[in-house]
């Protein structure tokens, strides 16, 4: 059996299983498209043709994908005014599969959805880690910042990081040794014991506020 439809403009002799590009229809590729307008059916010897349409004849197909075609180059030229232009075109068309050719009225069967998957059952959750400390080394509840501390600012925190010195706790465990060493290292001249940086760690770590800051470095 074949038919005669016509979409975009267009006349086109089909049958089932035909592949055919149109002008574009307004669908997703794999959706069932129907013709409405249909010209001619024909089967064998028996041949109907509309006036202008078929009464109760359908044409079903389905959407392959939406393309383009070739480039179309146009030139265009204007005498005596030094002007030229190339302009590219490419027209966008779909690409559709007949799959049946309906007459009498009949209605394209419908399209049988694709089995649901069985809907995992979920796992329980773990539950959630406890958020981490800004530093393991901190006491609970205490931010561990060392721009907490007065006379560290940003600047100071990214040397003393440098350092190996992250935390509030490795100051308040500063021995003498140490704060000679970083002291040296930093040119600091005794500004660890003024500023008073040991105490100051560990009274942040037993909960007081810091205490007011003075010009950071």
């Amino acid at each position: 059996m074949f038919a005669v439809i016509k979409t975009g403009g267009k006349q086109y002799k089909v049958a089932a299983d035909d592949v055919l590009k149109i002008e574009k229809l307004d669908a997703e590729a794999g959706e069932t498209v129907t013709f409405d307008h249909v010209l001619m059916v024909g089967a064998g010897a028996d041949v109907t043709i509309g006036t202008p349409l078929v009464d109760g004849a359908t044409v079903v197909g389905e959407l392959v994908e939406q393309t383009r075609g070739d480039t179309i180059k146009v030139f265009k030229k204007r005498r005596r005014q030094n002007s030229r232009r190339t302009i590219g075109h490419r027209h966008h068309l779909s690409v559709v599969k007949i799959t049946d050719i309906l007459t009498g009225g009949k209605k394209p069967a419908a399209k049988k959805a694709a089995p649901k998957k069985a809907e995992a059952e979920e796992a329980p959750k773990p539950a959630a880690a406890p958020a981490k400390a800004a530093s393991a080394t901190a006491t609970e509840g205490v931010i561990d910042d060392l721009k907490l501390i007065s006379g560290v600012g940003p600047a100071l925190e990214k040397k003393l990081n440098a350092l190996g010195i992250t935390s509030l706790k490795q100051v308040a465990e500063f021995d003498a040794a140490e704060t000679e060493r970083v002291d040296a290292e930093l040119n600091f001249k005794g500004r660890i014991e003024r500023e008073d940086w040991i105490q100051q760690a560990k009274d942040l770590l037993a909960g007081k506020p810091p205490r007011a800051k003075s010009a950071n470095k």
